[in-house]
Parts: structure tokens; C-alpha cells; sequence
């Protein structure tokens, strides 16, 4: 399994797309639709309508890289947030792309105190 660094930011675009655009039509796309940077220090993650195939696009200092996966018997389960861009950690893409249900995956709640004693 290939691992992203985890400084990177991952933007997940929730819409279905053409599998057919390649870099130059997902990086137009991030650029117009989504009103981002496609040269940020990011990867943008795309998915097709049945759910079976995602890319990956992301910038690494001279030049693009575009990644693939496609499933063979099953799909991704995609956040069913409300926003066009769904911002992730890179921990939660690999638990995308490893096929688990990230709004089923629930934290400890973050406990604030004032005072120790």
C-alpha cells in the first residue's frame, strides 16, 4: 500500500465526474469548479458515479502525478456530507481507499478543563 505525507491536505470532490478527464481535465476542474489551487501542497480525490474507481490528482514540484484505483467486487464509501469539497486528513484517505465508513468512525469527544485542581 502506497502511504501520502501526512502534512498533505486532501480535498475530496463529493460530486461524481467523468473518468474520462485526465490530468489536464482534473486539474481545469479543480481550478474552475472548485475555485482551488491545483498547485497547492494537496491531493484532490475524485470518484465515479457506481463508486468503484477513484483518482487522485496532486502537484509534486515539477510536475503532476495521477493516481488510480479501481475495485474489482465492491465500492467506496463516500462521505455524504452537503459541501462540493470535503476536506480529510490523510489518514482518513487511507481509510477510504482500505474501504471503511469514515462517518461510522467516532473519536473519543475532546474533554476542555479550566483548572487542574
Amino acid at each position: 500500500m502506497f502511504t501520502l505525507n501526512p502534512a498533505r491536505a486532501v480535498y475530496l470532490h463529493r460530486d461524481a465526474i467523468d473518468f474520462r478527464k485526465n490530468i489536464n481535465g482534473l486539474a481545469s476542474l479543480v481550478e474552475h469548479a472548485l475555485g482551488m489551487n491545483a498547485f497547492a501542497t494537496a491531493v484532490f480525490v475524485f470518484g465515479n458515479r457506481r463508486r468503484d474507481r477513484i483518482k487522485i490528482l496532486g502537484w509534486d514540484r515539477n510536475g503532476f502525478w495521477l493516481l488510480q484505483k479501481r475495485l474489482e467486487d465492491a465500492r467506496f464509501i463516500w462521505p455524504r456530507k452537503d459541501s462540493t469539497v470535503i476536506e480529510l486528513s490523510v489518514q482518513q484517505l487511507h481509510w477510504l481507499l482500505g474501504g471503511i465508513d469514515l462517518e461510522a468512525m467516532r473519536g473519543h469527544t475532546a474533554v476542555v478543563y479550566q483548572k487542574a485542581a
